[in-house]
């Protein structure tokens, strides 16, 4: 998508270790006209599918994720990185390794809202490595569930973990695609 790659190349930035820093607008202060943009975009890609739930991982996918559900029409649930007093203990459960903050999650979801007649859309800022798409997978799996695929705003291809899981049979749709990035500079997947 030229918009988003233009506002990386115009507002991210670079540094050490991998990182791309992108919440002056995507995740942190967010354009709400970028997110609907991506949304629409996503919509587009996936029609004809028939999903009824978006589904994401707190917290910096929420946004983006609550516009794709306003575009898709259907609702958003997003897994919990702990389990908080108001939910009830019948949850679906997977542990999940965060490569931003370096760090091991147990994710929740209430069974009440995820089961066997939903058709999920995963949706995510970032594809690094693919564990959180893998986390998110699994409990739609735990659910009985179908995973119709993914939407991301931006993979780092370089990192692998969306060729994975596209390897192992999922439809995986990424917005921008990193092939490289230095500490100055990014090439984009052509």
């Amino acid at each position: 998508m030229e918009a988003l790659e233009q506002r990386i190349l115009n507002e991210g930035e670079l540094r050490p270790g991998g990182i791309l820093k992108v919440d002056g607008f995507l995740n942190h202060r967010i354009d709400a006209q970028l997110s609907y943009d991506m949304a629409v975009e996503l919509k587009r890609l996936y029609e004809g599918e028939e999903i009824n739930k978006i589904l994401t991982i707190e917290a910096s996918g929420i946004a983006m994720a609550c516009m794709a559900a306003y575009v898709f029409g259907c609702p958003l649930v997003f897994a919990k990185k702990s389990k908080t007093k108001n939910i009830s203990s019948d949850v679906w459960s997977v542990e999940v390794e965060s490569f931003t903050h370096g760090n091991t999650n147990t994710v929740v979801v209430s069974k009440e809202y995820l089961g066997p007649e939903d058709k999920v859309l995963i949706i995510d800022d970032f594809l690094a490595t693919g564990a959180a798409l893998k986390g998110l997978k699994a409990l739609v799996e735990q659910a009985g569930g179908t995973v119709v695929g993914a939407g991301i705003a931006i993979e780092k291809a370089f990192q692998g973990g969306g060729d994975e899981l596209r390897s192992a049979g999922m439809r995986v749709e990424s917005l921008a695609r990193i092939a490289s990035m230095t500490d100055d500079s990014i090439e984009f997947v052509r």
